[in-house]
């Protein structure tokens, strides 16, 4: 049988792995041993890959292929294509136990060869995934098993060893849980994929060969669409991120301590937990953080770098958005990253750049700026914009300037969080699920980028929150 047959027809099929999966039928139980049970992993707005069993053998069927992702939803919102794992990027989380051996059935639905790492796994040099070297190269349409026992625990993923391939969504979590439950006991265990694209405004796919980035998720989503974890006061919580990008990220969680307790690879012995709000999750890295959630409220968890808590990167920062020949920030290879400027990421109206790319010196040179050149002409985009007035937004109008502080263009560096000419915006109803109730009016106009919240509650409003869970799941099953 020819492996390639039916290639395209799967490739232009676009989520053939999200169907598998919703018609497989192995039970999810959370691992169990003699000292405890480990809570399994959930990772918020991504599926766990289900698995059969066949002799003793845990058998999960993995599909690479061509995918839509929406990265923010309703009608401001982004959909990209990507390459991610059935359905999804970041793919379908892999969870198993210590001890377990594991098949994993592979088909390649992408129009190239490629190969999956399993990285930070000690298993046969011709189960490691790299094309070239300890195996052939999958081709398009062919099929690929990989089998091995699992002899570590710890938070691994998994991933092409095709470079480019990673930086458009090829990456999934493989968690093995251990036969010793961790001690202390968590209640609570979250997995975060780091994930950046750098994608222009007018345009649905990324540039992979970039070093500036524009857009940056948890688990496939840009703040504010990614979910909040939601939890109960008191309750002890693990939070795993892997990062598989070209950016290290500070990671940072507002209102608590945390103990970095584990890396890729292996939990640390408890003499090696350090105490800190921030951890650095740098490429190809995992880390793992534990806290207990004895403070109520909505707590942000976030990278600590600033371009990295926005969306789009629209930029009309400095002085250069308000004067004639101004200045285009942030420009790539050649032109840059296609900043916003008067809405169309093509018009010819680009001023001269700055910032990284892979050339010397700025590479565009067009007669005008990227931003507004006065309050007057703000006003008059405004006017232009129906729903942009942000002071007709509940939440936001406390961050409006009807009328500029004397002077104000005067002052080095104006502007810079310009929130009234700006192009963020509340978008509560199109993020709108259960674990978002409660929070304030405009709140998703100040979660943007790499961000998200972790919500600790009472027991009364944590309670309702699952409630709503339970009956939107409800809903959704089969009629």
């Amino acid at each position: 049988m020819n492996p390639r047959r039916g290639f395209f027809r799967n490739v232009l099929g676009l989520g053939t792995g999200i169907a598998a999966s919703q018609l497989a039928t192995a039970q999810q139980a959370a691992p169990r041993s003699g000292s405890g049970v480990s809570p399994a992993v959930t990772t918020l707005d991504v599926a766990d890959l289900p698995f059969t069993i066949d002799n003793g053998v845990k058998v999960f069927n993995l599909v690479a292929e061509p995918v839509k992702q929406t990265i923010i939803p309703g009608p401001m919102g982004r959909t990209f294509d990507l390459w991610g794992f059935n359905g999804s990027a970041p793919g379908p989380t892999i969870q198993a136990n210590e001890g377990d051996r594991v098949r994993i059935v592979f088909d390649n639905h992408l129009p190239e060869p490629t190969g999956i790492h399993w990285h930070g796994l000690e298993l046969p040099i011709e189960m490691d995934g790299v094309p070239g070297i300890g195996q052939k190269p999958i081709m398009p349409g062919e099929r690929f098993i990989y089998e091995f026992a699992l002899h570590q625990n710890g938070t691994f993923f998994y991933h092409p060893h095709m470079a480019m391939q990673e930086m458009v969504g090829l990456l999934g979590g493989f968690i093995i849980h251990p036969k010793t439950a961790y001690a202390p006991h968590v209640d609570k265990d979250y997995l975060i994929a780091l994930q950046e694209y750098a994608v222009l405004p007018n345009s649905s796919i990324p540039n992979s060969m970039s070093m500036e980035f524009n857009w940056l998720t948890f688990n496939g989503k840009a703040g504010p669409a990614s979910t909040p974890m939601v939890i109960r006061e008191g309750e002890r919580v693990r939070i795993r991120f892997i990062n598989m990008g070209m950016d290290h990220h500070p990671i940072h969680l507002h209102g608590f301590t945390f103990w970095e307790t584990g890396r890729e690879g292996a939990r640390q012995q408890e003499s090696a937990w350090t105490r800190g709000n921030t951890t650095l999750v740098g490429v190809a890295q995992a880390r793992d953080i534990e806290f207990v959630a004895d403070r109520v409220g909505d707590w942000m968890l976030h990278c600590h770098l600033p371009h990295h808590m926005m969306n789009q990167m629209a930029s009309n920062v400095g002085p250069m958005t308000r004067v004639g020949r101004g200045m285009q920030a942030g420009a790539g290879m050649p032109e840059g990253m296609g900043m916003l400027r008067d809405g169309n990421a093509t018009s010819e109206n680009r001023g001269p750049s700055l910032g990284r790319g892979l050339g010397v010196g700025s590479s565009a040179d067009m007669p005008m700026s990227n931003g507004p050149l006065s309050q007057a002409e703000a006003n008059k985009a405004m006017a232009n914009m129906p729903g942009m007035d942000h002071a007709n937004m509940p939440g936001m109008s406390g961050m409006t300037m009807p009328k500029l502080p004397e002077n104000a263009e005067k002052v080095p560096l104006f502007p810079q969080d310009a929130f009234m000419e700006g192009e963020m915006m509340a978008m509560d109803k199109d993020v709108n699920k259960p674990e978002t109730t409660g929070l304030p009016p405009g709140w998703s106009g100040f979660v943007g980028g790499m961000m998200t919240l972790v919500r600790v509650m009472q027991a009364e409003q944590y309670d309702k929150i699952m409630n709503l869970k339970a009956q939107q799941t409800k809903g959704s099953g089969p009629q």
